[in-house]
């Protein structure tokens, strides 16, 4: 029997459905199909499924749109499924199972809204993606960007990614590069024959350890930025010098720096080492300053806006010249985490704040 949401249910319980209705990466039709099954009945909306990506529209002929999204895969279970709603150390009431942060509460607050707003605001363009915690290559938000762009239009965006229901601006980019080191190889009893490649890292940690990472003011927000070893890699056997040597690295930047940017800064640290770059992603700017943007942190009030650390999807939306913000129940730190939990009333609050500005 296929799953079923009931739409008329509140974000709360809608939120335990759609954790429920399991959907590691790779497997988001059984979830994409009951969305699909769920929002086709409501006339006020145009909906069209993307492979397992689906997308709902108003056309009320608004002089403003806004794209509100969040994907509906997880990362594999461990034993933390069905969901379960139960008091937490502290005496919070929350919903603790696998993407109840990560970010099937957002999704569900999403889902309730489009059933609900009938005559918003403004033009919502509703979306459920798939494919977010795997290769970016699969990622169904970076397919609709590229094969479907006209339904990602729009004057703001919104990423239920999950912050604490508060709102956080733009995100930082992200960079990971190998740095090599070559010498020769011998064997270890006639060392001074060879040229030992792993003693040629040493200069790349100490550049690591001396590094001082920039605080970066953009658009009003302080955004952190790291430059760390995440990995190295070299020798041959116990007793062979070895010829090769690499550190990976990890570089998360402001958004006030783009990609090239970012690159050239590698290039610039580790000058007389091979760098080859194996991963780049540019960051967003916070997007606070458009009119939309001010209008919906005057509605969902509360603490002022944070910068977002990590990486999001949000970027996806900046680089479409779209600015977004993340704004979704749940502590990030718990994302991926076994312990997966979020706090009742942030999905509550997330509601209400939509809710608010939405209907303003």
């Amino acid at each position: 029997m296929a799953a079923s949401l009931d739409l008329t249910a509140s974000s709360i319980e809608l939120t335990r459905a759609f954790c429920d209705i399991e959907s590691v990466s790779g497997n988001e039709a059984p979830l994409a199909d009951a969305i699909e099954t769920a929002l086709a009945p409501l006339a006020h909306l145009t909906v069209t499924r993307d492979g397992d990506a689906i997308v709902a529209r108003t056309d009320l002929g608004r002089d403003r749109r806004v794209v509100i999204a969040g994907h509906i895969d997880t990362v594999p279970l461990n034993d933390n499924l069905p969901t379960e709603r139960r008091t937490a150390d502290d005496g919070a009431d929350i919903m603790w199972g696998r993407g109840t942060v990560d970010m099937k509460g957002g999704c569900a607050v999403q889902l309730k809204l489009a059933h609900d707003l009938v005559d918003p605001a403004v033009d919502i363009t509703w979306v459920w993606y798939d494919h977010e915690e795997v290769s970016d290559a699969l990622n169904g938000l970076g397919r609709l960007a590229r094969t479907r762009p006209e339904l990602l239009t729009a004057d703001f965006a919104i990423l239920g990614e999950p912050s604490n229901a508060q709102i956080e601006g733009g995100c930082n980019g992200n960079l990971r590069a190998e740095i090599r080191a070559y010498g020769k190889r011998s064997h270890s009893a006639r060392s001074w024959i060879g040229d030992n490649a792993i003693h040629k890292a040493a200069p790349v940690l100490d550049r690591l350890a001396a590094y001082e990472p920039r605080i970066v003011e953009v658009d009003g927000l302080e955004y952190r930025e790291g430059l760390n070893a995440v990995g190295i890699t070299g020798g041959i056997a116990g007793n062979v010098i070895p010829d090769e040597v690499m550190v990976h690295v990890n570089y998360r930047f402001a958004p006030s720096r783009t990609a090239d940017d970012a690159v050239a800064h590698i290039h610039d640290v580790f000058a007389g080492y091979e760098v080859t770059i194996v991963d780049l992603a540019a960051g967003a700017r916070p997007g606070l300053d458009a009119p939309l943007a001010q209008d919906f942190v005057a509605a969902v009030g509360g603490p002022a806006p944070k910068p977002k650390y990590g990486w999001t999807d949000v970027a996806r939306f900046s680089a479409l010249g779209v600015p977004a913000v993340n704004y979704g129940p749940g502590d990030p730190a718990y994302a991926h985490h076994d312990d997966e939990q979020v706090p009742v009333a942030q999905i509550t609050a997330v509601e209400e704040g939509l809710r608010r500005w939405l209907t303003a």
